[in-house]
């Protein structure tokens, strides 16, 4: 599956502000509804949040995100907000979800919203599973990051603070909420699914923070090492086996809400049957094989799947690049990689060139273009690469009249 649409959403944040939202869908019915917590004054569009709700929503998991209170696109004053405001907005996150969309299953926080999907696990009754990415186990923690400011801000109640290029206005409040926050108890309490997913040498939340919070969680829990990724998950590829990670596991801990049949047994060597949801979703059995077949969004399927002239261009294409792969072989030609694109069309018998001049009406067109990479090959042997296209079997089958013959079994 991948992730082919999104919505904006706003809800009401905990101070009364509008928050910034934005629903990733997978391509079909989700299986579950999963909320990511982005990281300490970061936003929902940080590069972490975004690789890995885009993972998820490829394995079929809806994912919402948005900008906490004064952050990002979303409203209000970031100056009067505090940890415990953070995870009442996660709260309301999952509350806007339960009443608009489904329940969330899953929560998923970076950094400090991973201390805050903790927290706020207990109090949304849906959460089954938490996921926490480089999450500190004392949230005072991250009062480190502005160590040199913390006596300005005793002083005078606050203090500007530059993090990450852009200054900050930190309040007294917020540091003494940090230190009211046990958050090692909250984890040992929590009767959910864990797991804990950090670097080794993670320079800005310590290892041993993870170590903390494994042992505060009771079981199921599980443990990721992110081996040398940093903190913020900048290279794309640590992104990816973190979503990979989280999506695997939380398959084992959530109830799967699509609602589809199963799919049927192989009891011819290709089977199609509804899959129970949508107006055209099918499952596909071609022996040992199983994927979904569907329509695009624009006639009212889910896009969920390939097409049936998706299908049919692939029989072509693959068939086509199998017959020249067997052929060039066969007679030694010098060659890498076979390449077809196959596309569909319908036009008017009349507009076709290569058409037999006894075709009338409307007439199905697949152009197929063929790339073969071979720098070393004669022209002469390239175009008798290309003519052996046209022998494949898939290829001789479309052009021929097929019959087909449809038997009513339950007559």
């Amino acid at each position: 599956m991948a992730a082919r649409i999104f919505e904006r959403v706003t809800f009401t944040g905990s101070k009364g502000d509008e928050l910034a939202a934005r629903l990733d869908l997978p391509a079909g019915p989700a299986k579950a509804t999963a909320i990511f917590a982005h990281c300490f004054t970061c936003s929902k569009d940080v590069v972490a949040a975004s690789r890995v709700s885009e993972h998820l929503t490829r394995e079929g998991i809806a994912v919402l995100r948005f900008d906490f209170t004064g952050l990002g696109s979303s409203g209000g004053d970031f100056g009067n907000t505090n940890f415990s405001s953070n995870v009442e907005d996660l709260e309301l996150a999952a509350k806007w979800l339960t009443e608009n969309r489904s329940a969330p299953q899953i929560l998923v926080g970076h950094s400090l919203g991973g201390a805050a999907v903790a927290m706020a696990a207990a109090n949304i009754p849906s959460v089954k599973a938490v996921a926490t990415i480089g999450a500190p186990s004392e949230v005072e923690h991250v009062a480190m990051i502005f160590d040199s400011s913390v006596e300005t801000i005793a002083e005078h109640g606050e203090a500007l603070v530059k993090l990450a290029g852009r200054e900050f206005c930190i309040q007294q409040q917020f540091l003494d909420d940090l230190r009211d926050v046990a958050l090692a108890d909250v984890v040992g309490e929590w009767k959910g699914a864990w797991m804990f997913l950090h670097s080794p040498i993670d320079n800005t939340v310590g290892i041993d923070h993870a170590a903390a919070l494994y042992a505060a969680a009771k079981h199921p829990k599980t443990f990721v090492s992110l081996d040398d990724a940093d903190h913020l998950l900048t290279r794309p590829l640590d992104a990816e086996y973190a979503a990979s990670m989280i999506a695997t596991w939380a398959m084992r801990h959530i109830d799967d809400e699509r609602g589809l049949t199963a799919a049927p047994d192989a009891t011819a060597p290709v089977v199609v049957q509804e899959a129970g949801q949508g107006k055209f979703l099918q499952h596909v059995v071609a022996g040992e094989h199983r994927f979904l077949a569907d329509e695009p969004l624009s006639v009212g399927g889910f896009d969920a799947g390939p097409t049936p002239y998706d299908l049919l261009g692939a029989a072509l294409g693959t068939c086509t690049s199998m017959t020249m792969r067997m052929y060039g072989e066969r007679k030694g030609f010098d060659f890498d990689t076979v390449t077809v694109e196959v596309s569909h069309d319908r036009i008017h018998a009349d507009d076709c060139e290569s058409c037999a001049d006894d075709r009338t009406g409307q007439v199905d067109v697949f152009t197929r273009r063929i790339s073969i990479d071979a720098p070393n090959l004669s022209a002469e042997d390239r175009a008798r690469l290309i003519a052996i296209a046209d022998r494949c079997p898939v290829h001789r089958t479309m052009e021929a009249s097929s019959v087909i013959e449809t038997i009513d079994v339950d007559s």
